[in-house]
């Protein structure tokens, strides 16, 4: 049973109070709920880590693509919040492990802030799911484990 990774970046740990009106009413304990059963229900298990620092992220990165290269992890589903606009160490990690990532934002970035529409992230992203709520997590999820069964 091969696992995925759930990495949430910045502010993620605000969610259900954080502008309810863009993001939702769902937590962060919430979205870890959705991933971990939608993960079990294809059989896999998910380990899910917010953090507010880059390093934190990057070294989360770096100890999936290891798991991934010894076969123990299908991918990442990675919403890295402001960091996904500035971050090209974020970039470069995703780059330099080679494992399978799929950005997430529970928002339609695209419809947002000019400064929301670009991504450092997403020529690295395996794929990406903008814009349906939280319920871009299972669909990321489910990209995933598509992917693994079909390589």
């Amino acid at each position: 049973m091969a696992s995925i990774l759930v990495l949430n970046g910045p502010n993620l740990n605000l969610l259900g109070t954080r502008e309810p009106g863009i993001y939702g009413a769902a937590t962060l304990a919430d979205v870890e709920a959705l991933c971990q059963a939608t993960a079990r229900s294809h059989g896999h298990t998910v380990t899910c880590l917010q953090s507010n620092h880059e390093g934190a992220l990057i070294d989360a990165l770096h100890e999936a693509g290891r798991a991934h290269r010894a076969g123990e992890l299908i991918g990442v589903v990675f919403n890295a919040g402001g960091y996904t606009h500035t971050s090209v160490a974020l970039h470069d990690a995703i780059k330099g492990t080679g494992v399978p990532v799929v950005e997430v934002h529970i928002s339609n970035v695209h419809a947002r802030e000019p400064f929301r529409k670009h991504s450092c992230l997403s020529p690295a992203a395996a794929g990406i799911v903008v814009g349906f709520g939280v319920d871009g997590y299972r669909l990321a999820i489910e990209g995933l484990v598509a992917r693994a069964r079909n390589a």
